[in-house]
């Protein structure tokens, strides 16, 4: 396989002057020594760049990435009327390497989740984004090629989920008797519900969502690893993103009944005590920080959780634990 080359700063200025000759996309800061360009650390550092004062550059590493990105550019026109939040808008797009995708793509103004904290307003921008997605015709996902994910076993993930607890109390990061709150019942219980598989984001953290100073959400960036699936990865992504009471509320909002909120909510908890114990075992360079407020955001409780009881369903209890 040849290797793909690394993307620098004047890889960068070249290509966008050369755009901004043919007219394609003009950067707003353009100077004698080109456009100013510097790397986004936060979102896969040397491969996206900002450009200017109004674009990102995001550039694809390889065949695989490159796929993707040329499936956004039509996905993200596919979901733009259905969804109440800006979705970014490409100006340009092409090759950067032989084989390898870019698109420059407006920027949208606001920061981010991990920045700003979401308002109830903002809650109901997420809940107009869930019900939007929701909401695409089938059929035109599948002409675009999305790819279909199957839904995780959550009893599988909580099963992971107990030695890394330990571990994290063993360290001194969690209380792991938390986790005795999911029993092997309630897992079984919160099962993905067959023909439940909508469009999903599959990528909902914090610097994903774009949130202005009053707390209203703006954008949804990067729908590269969009899939049809189980709609409880996003209420998750959610949870560590705004943590889950305001997850959960916009789940609600959205019309997602207790058993996907639930569902959602223990898919956000397994998956922080996982990456957390990851990360302190030296198999993960994800920052700490970040991993122990995403731990803290999915644990909050919620009233749902305090007045829901695990039993046996009878056949009226499709989204009711």
């Amino acid at each position: 396989m040849t290797q793909a080359p690394t993307p620098t700063a004047d890889t960068v200025r070249r290509l966008v002057r050369s755009l901004t000759k043919e007219g394609e996309a003009g950067t707003g800061a353009q100077d004698a020594a080109g456009p100013d360009v510097r790397p986004v650390a936060e979102e896969g550092g040397s491969t996206t760049w900002w450009v200017g004062t109004r674009h990102v550059l995001r550039l694809a590493a390889d065949r695989e990435a490159t796929a993707r990105r040329r499936r956004e550019l039509r996905l993200r026109d596919l979901v733009r009327p259905h969804v109440p939040v800006a979705v970014p808008v490409s100006v340009a797009h092409g090759d950067w390497a032989p084989g390898l995708a870019y698109t420059l793509d407006t920027k949208v103004p606001g920061g981010t989740a991990e920045q700003h904290e979401v308002s109830a307003v903002g809650e109901a921008d997420l809940a107009g984004l869930l019900t939007g997605l929701r909401e695409v015709p089938a059929r035109q996902i599948e002409v675009l090629g999305v790819p279909h994910a199957p839904a995780r076993s959550l009893e599988a993930l909580r099963r992971m989920a107990v030695p890394a607890a330990e571990l994290l109390r063993a360290a001194d990061e969690f209380d792991a008797a938390l986790l005795h709150q999911l029993p092997p019942q309630g897992a079984a219980q919160l099962a993905a519900q067959p023909g439940a598989a909508v469009l999903v984001h599959h990528g909902l953290r914090g610097e994903h969502l774009v949130v202005s100073a009053d707390g209203r959400v703006r954008g949804v960036l990067d729908w590269t690893h969009a899939v049809v699936g189980d709609p409880a990865e996003d209420i998750a992504g959610l949870a560590l993103a705004v943590g889950s009471p305001a997850a959960v509320r916009a789940a609600t909002l959205a019309g997602y009944g207790a058993r996907s909120c639930l569902r959602g909510l223990w898919l956000a908890r397994c998956d922080t005590v996982l990456a957390l114990a990851e990360r302190l075992e030296g198999r993960s360079d994800s920052p700490l920080p970040l991993l122990r407020t995403q731990l803290r955001r999915a644990w909050e409780a919620i009233l749902l959780e305090r007045v829901t009881e695990f039993r046996e369903e009878g056949p009226d209890d499709a989204d009711q634990p």
